[in-house]
């Protein structure tokens, strides 16, 4: 199938986006590690302590001495790393918090990995209150001038360099845009416009235009928004303290005619920027459908694009709300004149619902907060629910107990469940289900040349990356990496511009030192 096309006005890079392009696939074309399983040592890993809440990293354009870095937005300050070293070349700090020393950051993952019961389960909960709670700024991107832009709470800012010709140059703030006092809600995702324009949202169901100089701005509510948002964000708040769980709360995905789509907490959107205005108009090509939600909770996944060519069909895919989490496609142009409405979807545009029920139909309940990972007509998502749960745990924190301690054998989760669209048959089937394979937290990356997706997994209280075969849903092979230093905590494995897996961590970011032998 024809890749996502490559937005002009992002960085010239493998990833210049969270979840690499700006149709949120998770894949790249080239090749990646092919094994064997192997126990790696220091001496196979590249690691760099950074500090708390860097899961992405960005790749800048070549400089002009041919080289390039990668760009961190971490909980208090933004990281800039040497592309081939991880070396730091420059921060800059905002707010008064601190990181953490590196003395410190090993003495709280080597808890996670040393306690055991409820001494691990109240260390965890120390780690989540004091890094994750709160969080922002976590969807960024990089133009094609190497400015990092990001959305905080209430305003969105812009990072550059003293010297943009100097790899080494210190970083500093250009300026800022403040969220205008009709526009309510924290900002959450971000994408930028195939004629360059940022997209941002808010978690009260706001979509901005804003000038990427931030002189000027467009911005639209969502239908439902007004009547529900405010109101369903204090209770989600009231009910789990500032935990991301927004009427909106994920990002979004754009596509070369720069629609938007977004999801609500049970609706899904295409919002349409004309290259003067967003609209929500019908006749400009855009839509609102509800999905399904039995969960109450809405998609905790941010959308994705599939098919891009003329003679392929144009989905937008995300999991669902229910209970047992659905991977949803969604024709996302003009729905066929002859298709006949699914009679367990809420609406006719919907084109497949795939239970991710890892082949077990009386599961009560599997949840992901990973976007759903696309390559070709398939999807994958992952089980994100924790093998058990010690009683007295509030159900809410039953997610902490993935994302923080996931690799502890009662714990961890497994299965990873494939769905693929046939176009001849135009139905939604099950390609393959794999129950032995974790991925505790992680979102995972697909090498189509490979045909590999990776992840980050859990073998025997070990973190790991996992490879398994796109097409078969085998495993072929994986890495054992060690302590809990190397949890991505909700972070993407990527490949960069080498084919090398390249993540971020609870408290760092990892390389692994395992060339595919190719080059883009």
């Amino acid at each position: 199938m024809q890749p996502g096309p490559r937005n002009p006005y992002l960085a010239d890079s493998s990833n210049p986006i969270g979840h690499g392009r700006s149709d949120q696939q998770d894949n790249v074309p080239w090749r990646g590690p092919e094994g064997p399983t192997e126990i790696l040592g220091p001496d196979d890993i590249q690691y760099q302590w950074t500090g708390a809440g860097n899961f992405g990293q960005l790749i800048s354009p070549v400089y002009p001495d041919g080289k390039r870095v990668l760009w961190n937005n971490g909980r208090n300050r933004i990281y800039k790393l040497d592309y081939d070293t991880l070396e730091i070349l420059a921060t800059l700090q905002f707010g008064d918090e601190a990181d953490p020393s590196v003395e410190e950051m090993i003495e709280l993952t080597t808890g996670l990995d040393e306690l055991d019961g409820w001494p691990a389960i109240e260390h965890a909960i120390g780690i989540s209150m004091r890094f994750l709670t709160g969080l922002d700024g976590v969807y960024a991107l990089i133009d094609q001038h190497n400015t990092l832009f990001l959305g905080r709470k209430d305003h969105a800012v812009a990072y550059v360099e003293a010297d943009p010709t100097d790899r080494a140059s210190a970083v500093r703030e250009r300026d800022r845009w403040n969220r205008p006092d009709h526009i309510d809600g924290s900002f959450v995702g971000m994408g930028m416009t195939f004629d360059g324009r940022l997209v941002l949202t808010t978690d009260h169901g706001w979509v901005i235009s804003l000038a990427r100089d931030f002189s000027e701005f467009d911005a639209i509510q969502l239908p439902l928004a007004a009547e529900e948002a405010a109101d369903y964000c204090a209770m989600r708040e009231a009910e789990r303290g500032n935990t991301g769980y927004g009427w909106l709360r994920t990002s979004l995905c754009i596509d070369e005619d720069n629609a938007i789509y977004t999801s609500s907490n049970d609706h899904h959107h295409k919002v349409i920027w004309t290259g003067t205005r967003l609209t929500l108009d019908e006749a400009h090509g855009a839509w609102s459908i509800p999905y399904r939600n039995g969960g109450g909770c809405g998609s905790g996944t941010t959308p994705s694009l599939m098919g891009f060519g003329p003679d392929e069909e144009h989905f937008v895919v995300f999991g669902d709300g229910d209970a047992v989490v659905n991977i949803t496609y969604v024709w996302r142009d003009e729905i066929p004149d002859d298709w006949e409405q699914l009679a367990n979807a809420p609406h006719r545009r919907i084109a497949g619902i795939g239970p991710a029920d890892m082949d077990n139909p009386d599961l009560e309940e599997i949840k992901t907060e990973q976007s759903i990972t696309v390559s070709g007509y398939g999807a994958m998502t992952v089980n994100n629910e924790p093998a058990s749960r010690p009683d007295g745990l509030p159900a809410q924190a039953a997610r902490m107990l993935c994302f923080l301690l996931g690799h502890k054998p009662e714990y961890t989760p497994h299965g990873l469940h494939k769905y693929e669209w046939d176009p001849q048959a135009r139905e939604l089937r099950r390609a393959w289900v794999n129950t032995e394979v974790s991925s505790p937290n992680s979102v995972p990356f697909v090498s189509q040349e490979s045909d590999l997706v990776y992840t980050s997994g859990a073998r025997a209280g070990k973190w790991t990356i996992e490879a398994v075969d796109w097409t078969t849903g085998e495993s072929r092979f994986h890495y054992v990496l060690g302590g809990s230093q190397f949890n991505t905590l909700g972070a993407g494995v990527t490949l960069d511009e080498e084919g090398r897996l390249l993540f971020g961590n609870i408290f760092g970011k990892t390389r692994i030192r395992r060339d595919p032998g190719t080059s883009r």
